[in-house]
């Protein structure tokens, strides 16, 4: 019996995991090893240009569809560590408004010089 798609497409997502985590080890950068596989992967579509029946396009469609299911693993982590949180909560919130106001200020320079440039165009 041949494999499903699906089980052809997590091994290669998994696969380019794997050699991200590898790049990323072998090489030292500080850059994340699933980030380095996500592009690895898409890399894989883009040259593979792969049908919607494919294994690369169904496995991933499946972990999108129950994407919700991932989120439980990190719930645990955070009632697990809730007492380091609660310790750490006035860096934390103090880190997460700092960075909210950075990502709005530079959100907004974008868009303003965005503006200016299609204005400028006849």
């Amino acid at each position: 019996m041949a494999n499903p798609p699906v089980l052809k497409g997590l091994l290669a997502l998994l696969g380019c995991q794997l050699v991200g985590e590898l790049a990323v080890r072998l090489t030292g950068i500080e850059f994340p090893g699933p980030v380095v596989g996500m592009l690895l992967f898409f890399g894989v579509l883009q040259l593979r240009r792969p049908a919607e029946s494919s294994g690369l396009v169904a496995a991933p469609t499946l972990l999108l569809r129950h994407l919700h299911l991932l989120f439980v693993p990190a719930g645990v982590g955070v009632v697990v560590y809730l007492h380091r949180i609660a310790e750490d909560a006035l860096p934390l919130a103090a880190g997460l408004w700092v960075s909210w106001l950075l990502g709005f200020v530079a959100t907004a320079l974008v868009a303003d010089r965005l503006l200016r440039i299609f204005r400028e165009r006849p």
